[in-house]
């Protein structure tokens, strides 16, 4: 705690010889606890996820429309994505019994617990969405699956933004409204990335779109959730996370301006597709270094509280504080 200069409180109609205390720092110290996860493990589980659940949604489109080959490489690389999520979750854990002991309650406030339900519903149909259409085998059992997988696949995509937000995280909870929106846009630019890489120019019509799309809503929401956060906003513009956020942006702008002019060639339209991927992965994990990055620093924690208690007792709506 330090002192403001020149400040004295009243108490009992006599002016004080305290002065005004003003909280500029907690010894230095972080006052919430900063994420112990491991970034690989935990910002390559947010990408994963959303390539995979957003990729079961574009598959399932394609499978309607006759793009069977785009269907099945967007099948595959869901089940490949999920597969990769889970062993990121469970490297996370520490050992797989402890995946399974996520599974004997649920608990909508642990971002852990409900991916483990999640994937647990999920994963499965993504596996026999994938197998059928491999195989040729159980078609009708195939299209249950690619519709379960691409119910379920918004879910998975997104929920990892709104559990990140319902922390005390100063760069996640201050967008609690921005950051499921931003991961599912930076999901679906991965998963139009992948069907460009893996699918055929003849199909890749509705990937170049929803790239397009996509990074349009990915620009259009880092801008508002910068804007939402204040001083906070620091976080992602600074740093190891300013870094990943910015070439983030640049290579999904890039990734979709390719798509869309250039897409109906072979070559640009793979280079479109894996800048599209590097893009959303470089997002997730700025918005991950971000979050650290303001949970160590106490004046990202301070800061914001105090401002809104002013807010509040301008507005009459706390009590001012005598002096």
């Amino acid at each position: 705690m330090t002192s403001a200069p020149g400040t004295r409180r009243r108490r009992g109609g006599e002016r004080s010889v305290v002065p005004r205390a003003e909280f500029q720092s907690y010894y230095g110290r972080p006052v919430i606890k900063a994420p112990s996860w491991a970034a690989p493990d935990i910002a390559g589980y947010f990408f994963l996820g959303g390539l995979a659940g957003a990729g079961s949604v574009l598959a399932a489109g394609a499978q309607l429309t006759g793009r069977t080959t785009t269907a099945t490489a967007l099948k595959i690389s869901s089940l490949t994505a999920i597969s990769l999520s889970t062993v990121a979750l469970v490297h996370d854990l520490g050992r797989p019994g402890r995946f399974a002991n996520m599974l004997r309650v649920f608990k909508p406030t642990s971002p852990m617990n409900v991916g483990s339900w999640l994937l647990s519903a999920y994963a499965p149909a993504a596996g026999v969405a994938a197998a059928s259409a491999v195989s040729g085998r159980l078609p009708r059992t195939g299209a249950a699956a690619t519709t379960a997988a691409a119910l379920l696949g918004p879910a998975v995509a997104t929920y990892t933004g709104v559990l990140a937000a319902d922390t005390a995280v100063p760069a996640w909870h201050g967008v609690h409204r921005e950051l499921p929106y931003l991961f599912a846009a930076s999901a679906t630019a991965a998963a139009a990335g992948m069907a460009l890489v893996a699918g055929t120019t003849a199909e890749n019509a509705p990937a170049r779109c929803a790239a397009g799309l996509a990074a349009v809503a990915d620009t259009v929401v880092s801008k508002a959730a910068e804007q939402r956060l204040g001083i906070v906003a620091e976080t992602w513009q600074e740093g190891r996370a300013g870094t990943l956020l910015r070439t983030a942006r640049l290579l999904t702008v890039a990734g979709a301006a390719g798509a869309v002019l250039l897409g109906d060639r072979r070559g640009p339209a793979v280079a479109s597709g894996l800048a599209l991927l590097a893009g959303s992965a470089c997002t997730r994990f700025g918005v991950f270094a971000a979050g650290v990055a303001s949970a160590r620093d106490p004046k990202y924690t301070v800061g914001p509280q105090r401002e809104q208690l002013d807010r509040e007792r301008a507005a009459g709506e706390a009590p001012r504080p005598e002096g």
